[in-house]
């Protein structure tokens, strides 16, 4: 299940990590997606790349900052020019929150070769 459960259509409507209900699930890119409504989900389903954290939905400062995954907690995030971003825990969000946009650009730019080392 993907985000632990969380809603990603909440983070953008209601700006709060909330937990989903697997009665609005979605499946999606081989990952099954949870929703707080069905207007959440049915939201996702036409746009799922709207949605979706960037970096696969691992910590965005990990692949900036040490070119590495790690994983996430949905409490950890932060949406900026539309698009969303998740952390692994408290000081990790923290430390993203003082330069959010320079992490981008490092994550943004190093993405391809971090996600390369999925496969």
């Amino acid at each position: 299940m993907a985000l632990r459960g969380a809603d990603v259509v909440a983070y953008f409507t209601d700006g709060a990590a909330v937990i989903g209900m697997p009665e609005y699930a979605h499946r999606w890119s081989g990952v099954t997606w949870h929703f707080a409504t069905a207007e959440n989900r049915d939201a996702f389903a036409a746009d799922p790349i709207a949605y979706a954290p960037q970096y696969g939905g691992y910590c965005a400062w990990a692949v900036a900052a040490k070119k590495e995954i790690f994983s996430t907690r949905p409490e950890n995030w932060s949406v900026r020019d539309g698009k969303l971003y998740l952390n692994f825990n408290d000081q990790v969000q923290q430390t993203w929150e003082e330069d959010p946009e320079g992490y981008i650009a490092t994550g943004d730019a190093v993405w391809p070769e971090v996600r390369a080392k999925l496969s």
